[in-house]
């Protein structure tokens, strides 16, 4: 028996809904680390990915693939909106990248020393890349809260009124 488009659609819902906590956990945890190790930072991505993968895969299987069949409206605004939040979640990740490999180059994941700052390790560009990383951060988020909200509201309308 195949599921009809109201029960992924639920389904989808759900998962992405769920995907939001794993988000904002992920992120405290690496917020509230006073030293960001190995573990600290390992234990951040297991949330971080998990969540990435609830919006990810229902939006690359189900979502994508049907959205030519119904371009207009509020599926155009989500869809923008949608694919604002990845291109900031891109914007993030380049910043995040020069200094994850900063970090390693000075083995400050396994050996941490708080006397070590950030800018002194990353070089004139690394405020850069931090600031590049919190401002592609804040847009992914405020971005997907958007198309969240803009998504309820097509699930709304379109399967319970």
């Amino acid at each position: 028996m195949a599921l009809g488009d109201a029960a992924i659609a639920t389904v989808v819902l759900l998962l992405v809904t769920l995907s939001f906590p794993l988000l904002v956990y992920g992120a405290w945890i690496v917020i509230d680390a006073e030293e960001v190790t190995w573990d600290v930072l390992t234990h951040h991505l297991k949330y971080i990915l998990s969540g990435l993968a609830l919006t990810t895969i229902p939006m690359l299987v189900w979502m994508i693939p049907r959205l030519t069949n119904q371009f207009g409206g509020f599926a155009a605004l989500h869809a923008v909106l949608g694919l604002q939040a990845y291109a900031m979640l891109t914007f993030a990740l380049t910043g995040i990248v020069r200094i994850f490999r900063a970090k390693r180059e000075h083995d400050l994941y396994h050996d941490y020393d708080e006397q070590v700052l950030l800018d002194e390790i990353g070089g004139e560009h690394m405020r850069h890349w931090r600031w590049r990383l919190r401002i592609g951060v804040f847009g992914y988020i405020l971005m997907w809260i958007l198309a969240y909200v803009v998504g309820v509201l097509r699930y709304l309308t379109r399967y319970h009124v």
